[in-house]
């Protein structure tokens, strides 16, 4: 069976998104993307290479969801890091995919971009990249381990991301020259 023309490269990207979020990565294959398009599997290959290039089609239309969540988000880094962990709790398995390097770098940079606009903001150009890579690192943490159900010993887990935002955002200061005395 041919591809039909209303079958579209967004719309493949687009089932196999849904079979992601159903069933995980093993989830996504050819003939099951195929099915759920309504065509036969190598009709695929017309429109994408093999498997590994329809994951990193997914993961980078991933990226660009998050990015603009982002995006909407006020700017605030306390937003930002709401809208992270939304997304993630919207799509765990995009979420996860996010940190495969299945991904292009140049979607992940745009990804970080208001982490990077929100904390020069917060702490000055020159440590930016220093307190985004911390707000980051522990946002992907606490919400894989929220995902994978790892925190086990009780409590309210949306109080906890609370409390770990207002600490991590308030521990954050511009730099100060120790050779100003004005400062």
């Amino acid at each position: 069976m041919p591809t039909p023309e209303r079958t579209s490269l967004d719309e493949i990207v687009g089932a196999a998104a849904r079979l992601l979020e159903t069933g995980g990565v093993a989830a996504v294959t050819m003939q099951a993307v195929a099915a759920d398009v309504g065509v036969k599997a190598p009709s695929l290959y017309k429109r994408v290479r093999d498997r590994e290039a329809l994951l990193t089609l997914v993961g980078n239309a991933a990226a660009d969801d998050l990015t603009q969540r982002l995006d909407a988000a006020s700017g605030r880094i306390e937003d930002l890091l709401m809208a992270f962990r939304g997304f993630a709790h919207e799509r765990p398995e995009a979420f996860r995919l996010l940190f495969t390097t299945l991904v292009d770098a140049d979607k992940l940079a745009a990804t970080s971009a208001p982490a990077l606009r929100a904390t020069t903001a917060a702490v000055g150009p020159e440590h930016a990249l220093d307190a985004a890579r911390l707000l980051t690192a522990w946002a992907t943490g606490f919400v894989t381990m929220e995902l994978a159900g790892a925190f086990r010993l009780g409590g309210d887990l949306d109080d906890a991301y609370d409390y770990g935002i207002a600490h991590l955002v308030g521990s954050l200061v511009p730099a100060t020259d120790p050779a100003d005395p004005a400062e």
